[in-house]
C-alpha cells in the first residue's frame, strides 16, 4: 500500500477519534495548509503550530459537533484526494451547516508537503452570519 495514502488515511482516522496528535502526525514544520478563500479560516498556514492555531483550535472554539465525514479517499501516488462532507453548528448563531468538501494533499514519503481545501463557502457563511 502507498505510504502517502496510509498517512492521510491515518490523519482522517485520527480526526474521527478527535485525536489531534494523530491528525498532525504527517504534518511537518514546512507543511503549507490552505483553507479556501471565503471560508472562515481562509489563508495559508505553515507548520503544525500555525495550522492548529489558525484552523483546528478555532473550529473547536467556534463550532459544536463539527465533523468531516470522509466518503472517498483517492490514491494518486503523491497526490491524495479526500472527498466528504463538513457538518456542525456555529456556536455564535446556533445555525447548522452541511457542505461538501474536497481535500487535496501533496505528500512525500508519508509527510504532507501541502494541503488545499475546496468547499461551498456560501453554505458555511450562512451558518456563521446572523
Amino acid at each position: 500500500m502507498n505510504r502517502n495514502y496510509e498517512a492521510i488515511k491515518a490523519h482522517y482516522a485520527g480526526s474521527d477519534r478527535k485525536d489531534l496528535g494523530a491528525m498532525m502526525a504527517p504534518i511537518t514544520s514546512e507543511t503549507r495548509w490552505t483553507e479556501m478563500a471565503g471560508f472562515p479560516y481562509a489563508g495559508t498556514y505553515v507548520g503544525a503550530d500555525a495550522i492548529i492555531a489558525g484552523v483546528f483550535k478555532r473550529i473547536g472554539e467556534e463550532w459544536d459537533n463539527y465533523t468531516f465525514s470522509l466518503e472517498r479517499l483517492i490514491d494518486g501516488g503523491t497526490t491524495i484526494i479526500g472527498i466528504g462532507t463538513y457538518a456542525g453548528r456555529y456556536k455564535a448563531t446556533g445555525k447548522a451547516m452541511r457542505a461538501r468538501v474536497v481535500h487535496v494533499w501533496d505528500v512525500d514519503d508519508g509527510r504532507v508537503v501541502s494541503f488545499e481545501q475546496f468547499t461551498d463557502t456560501r453554505l458555511v457563511a450562512e451558518a456563521t452570519t446572523r
